[in-house]
């Protein structure tokens, strides 16, 4: 049985200062039940080595689960969504809803025996380099809950892109009488019904907010600040994004892109003339160098060219019951959704600057950003969606499995009754 010691700090007039719990964790600790922090699990379960996995929320991918819309499907065909060692049941479609995605991602921590520790978020880790460990402190969600000390050998960050919301700083933007919120915090346009509503970011989920409140009667006008690209989803009836990746086996990125764009071209015509332009360098460079990921059109493109979506440029500034653009013009506005995006949180906690930069993303390219020093690593930083996180858990699990079965064969020889656990005190 795993053995349980409770230590309490007591302070000179003899008062309990402090209780925390205090964990020896004989594996790697795992930070984030998403997809990624999933994918580690398993691929960690493969290779025979004992884990913890802690999450902030109470439940499983809860950006998936609290922080999308009602309409949300995946933009990629399942097999470049799906994680390793489980595909997708054969009865999805090849885009699975949301619901769909969710029920996936539960059986595949069942299937896993993937019991994440909810409900603890991590306040700071260590490498302590006395000892040559991870401190790894968190605090529960509840006003009594005790601190708690992890410490372990191996830390795996998979904590992700989107771990917080980006709310830029408008000016103005105090003083506006309607409803604002994030897109996260949007489900659907039922109670949009009517209004006027002012979609701030022109990327997947902006256009994808903005087709849904069009098609529940409202009236959106989505704010594309600079250049953006705007790819069909499905080229002659295959994945656009499943006809890069084949194309890049055989030719240049650069010229992968020249094709992309002319299809774009042929099939959604030049629309420019909506206010929406595209960048200077293609899609694919656009993505790798800079982590901007091409729209993929759903619908809102025929939205926009019937005029029910309108375009307009940035915004200067927000007055009581609207807004004035860069160009000059007003627009009376009733409500705002703030489809700005998300950062990596990474650098509030993570004691380290070495191995992560300042915005929370690994120092060194793919495919080498999933591996540190002092047994660090990093998954689903890659910018490459669910595909690549699947490839850097499988290369964590490669690489803390090759140790741990080293140690595990060496300490059978030398000591057959030793017996690995996991202690708290």
């Amino acid at each position: 049985m795993d053995q349980m010691f409770n230590l309490a700090y007591i302070g000179d007039n003899g008062d309990d200062l402090l209780s925390r719990r205090f964990v020896w964790v004989n594996g790697p600790v795992i930070v984030g039940a998403g997809p990624s922090g999933l994918a580690v699990g398993a691929c960690l379960k493969e290779q025979g080595v004992p884990f913890v996995v802690l999450e902030r929320a109470d439940c499983i991918a809860s950006l998936w689960q609290k922080r999308t819309y009602d309409r949300l499907k995946l933009h990629l065909p399942k097999q470049f969504c799906q994680l390793p060692k489980m595909p997708f049941p054969e009865s999805f479609p090849e885009y699975p809803t949301k619901r769909q995605f969710i029920d996936y991602l539960e059986s595949y921590a069942n299937h896993f025996d993937i019991n994440p520790h909810f409900n603890e978020c991590v306040q700071s880790a260590k490498f302590d380099e006395t000892f040559g460990l991870w401190r790894v402190k968190t605090v529960g969600q509840g006003p009594t809950e005790p601190e708690v000390e992890y410490a372990c050998r191996w830390l795996v960050v998979a904590t992700g892109e989107n771990a917080e919301c980006v709310v830029p700083d408008i000016d103005g933007l105090a003083n506006f009488g309607g409803k604002v919120i994030h897109s996260s915090e949007y489900k659907s346009g039922d109670s949009y019904c009517g209004q006027k509503v002012l979609v701030v970011g022109c990327g997947n989920s902006g256009m994808e907010v903005s087709l849904d409140l069009s098609n529940h009667n409202a009236e959106p006008s989505v704010v594309c600040r600079s250049s953006v690209h705007i790819l069909p989803r499905e080229i002659m009836g295959r994945s656009t994004f499943e006809l890069a990746m084949l194309l890049m086996k055989w030719i240049p990125l650069w010229l992968v892109d020249k094709i992309m764009l002319f299809f774009a071209w042929f099939m959604l015509g030049d629309m420019r003339k909506f206010g929406l332009k595209r960048p200077n360098i293609g899609p694919l460079e656009l993505k790798n160098k800079h982590g901007k990921t091409p729209v993929l059109d759903i619908g809102a493109l025929a939205k926009i060219r019937s005029g029910d979506i309108k375009v307009v440029p940035g915004i200067k500034s927000f007055y009581a019951n609207g807004v004035q653009l860069v160009d000059g013009q007003t627009l009376d506005v009733d409500s705002v959704i703030l489809a700005t995006g998300y950062r990596s949180n990474v650098p509030s906690w993570l004691q380290e600057g070495e191995f992560f930069n300042k915005n929370g993303f690994p120092k060194t390219p793919f495919p080498s950003a999933w591996k540190g020093k002092s047994g660090l690593y990093a998954v689903g930083f890659t910018r490459r969606g669910l595909a690549g996180a699947s490839f850097d858990a499988i290369k964590i699990a490669q690489d803390i499995g090759k140790v741990w079965k080293e140690e595990t064969r060496q300490k059978k020889l030398t000591a057959p009754r030793h017996r690995r656990c996991i202690s708290t005190f």
